[in-house]
């Protein structure tokens, strides 16, 4: 797979910095992109979670503040709906994302990346 690998982060957690080490280490290119400074669009996000095969219920960090104010564990809400209020703020989004060609994983735990690099 000779896709371009892409990294969608924030600089300051501690698994996307473990990434970028992962990667470096293994000779890998790749790009970073801060999803604060470079937000998704709603059509990324659901390209990205249809690449991961996962529900956008299954990518919401759950321990963050705004979960816990939007009252997101006791809502029934849409994928659509889900994935506004992560386009919307960006903390509900379990990082960091890796994309390569048609497939991306979440990197928590990073070992989860190695299915991309082969």
């Amino acid at each position: 797979m000779s896709d371009k690998i892409t990294v969608y982060e924030k600089p300051t957690c501690s698994k996307c910095r473990e990434m970028t080490k992962l990667l470096k280490e293994g000779g890998f290119d790749f790009d970073k992109v801060n999803y604060y400074i470079e937000p998704f669009s709603e059509s990324k996000l659901k390209g990205l979670l249809k690449k991961m095969g996962i529900a956008p219920r299954e990518l919401l960090r759950t321990s963050e503040s705004i979960y816990k104010e939007l009252g997101l564990a006791k809502k029934d809400l849409s994928d659509t709906e889900l994935i506004e209020l992560m386009v919307k703020h960006p903390d509900l989004v379990q990082r960091p994302i890796v994309e390569r060609g048609n497939k991306a994983v979440l990197g928590r735990p990073t070992e989860n990346v190695q299915s991309l690099l082969k």
